[in-house]
């Protein structure tokens, strides 16, 4: 597959490396440090699934220059998402698609406007992998999996390559013939976690093993259930509750993407995400106190270093 990579961070990074070493031809947009590095150095992945080296490859700043592809992994922060879009429409055919593997439930509402629906294809990722320094990144633990699929529900061409592709490149990916629920069930833990972790300031362990913090994380995701049912997203009641003992079996060490972000002073996507869930739920009639609490508190960090008076 001819693919471009939309935003050479941790996700597309790590994922655009694996497909490239399989021989997929992937050219990677990116700016500022990382395209400099990327230019000089090529790029490098440090996984536990085994490291990858690419002295060279295909990487500008300007979408544009790259030509047209079969596939865009769109995979910038959620406030660059209507930029990045215009950005590739140079990049896109009749049959081309986009999948997004960013944060949040906003994401393709957005490519669907700028880009028409017939391009977008519906997708989450999950993988803890963050930018190292320039030109390298940092796969933790051995969870590297994609699932995407169409909108209509049907196996399409585009996606049965994708999904092929992906099985050439070591990647574990999956299909899905409800990617709206899919999309939806990531949202629900994210916002947990995302919340909860940057709240704190701490990985899931402490959260989930205290009493307080513990029933806290179930109200946050409690929440975002009771906004999907109330958009005609079909979730379990429970789901919650399903989700909360998921959390129990993941790593004590695991954090979130904004927490990372948090730390490091850089803007944070809490409006996509707890703040999404209190703007859904004020317009659908659903209260949504504790993720209010959260998109409230972390305001103070939205644009990056706290906000001084």
């Amino acid at each position: 597959m001819r693919i471009a990579v939309m935003g050479t961070g941790g996700v597309g990074g790590y994922f655009g490396a694996r497909l490239a070493t399989a021989g997929h031809e992937v050219a990677f947009v990116a700016r500022g440090r990382q395209l400099e590095a990327l230019r000089a150095n090529g790029l490098r992945v440090e996984s536990p699934l085994g490291d990858v080296h690419l002295r060279t490859v295909q990487v500008t700043g300007q979408p544009a220059e790259i030509g047209p592809v079969d596939l865009v992994l769109f995979t910038v922060k959620l406030w660059d998402t209507l930029d990045a879009a215009e950005a590739v429409k140079p990049l896109l055919g009749e049959n081309a698609a986009v999948v997004s593997f960013q944060n949040g439930v906003a994401k393709d509402d957005i490519l669907r406007d700028a880009l028409g629906a017939e391009h977008v294809i519906g997708g989450v990722t999950y993988i803890a992998a963050t930018i190292a320094e320039p030109g390298v990144i940092r796969h933790s633990g051995t969870l590297q999996k994609l699932v995407f699929g169409e909108y209509d529900g049907l196996l399409s061409p585009r996606v049965r390559q994708f999904r092929d592709a992906c099985a050439d490149s070591g990647i574990d990916a999956e299909t899905s013939d409800r990617i709206e629920q899919t999309v939806w069930e990531k949202f629900v833990f994210l916002v947990g976690l995302s919340g909860t972790t940057s709240l704190a300031r701490s990985p899931i362990g402490r959260i989930r093993s205290n009493p307080r913090s513990r029933a806290f994380l179930h109200d946050v995701m409690a929440e975002v259930v009771q906004v999907a049912l109330a958009q005609g997203v079909s979730l379990p009641a429970d789901y919650a509750d399903e989700r909360l003992a998921f959390t129990d079996t993941v790593p004590a060490s695991m954090t979130s993407s904004m927490h990372h972000d948090l730390e490091q002073g850089s803007r944070l996507e809490v409006a996509w995400l707890s703040g999404d869930v209190v703007e859904r739920g004020a317009r659908l009639g659903v209260t949504t106190p504790c993720n209010r609490a959260i998109f409230d508190i972390l305001s103070i960090y939205s644009d990056g270093r706290a906000i001084l008076a």
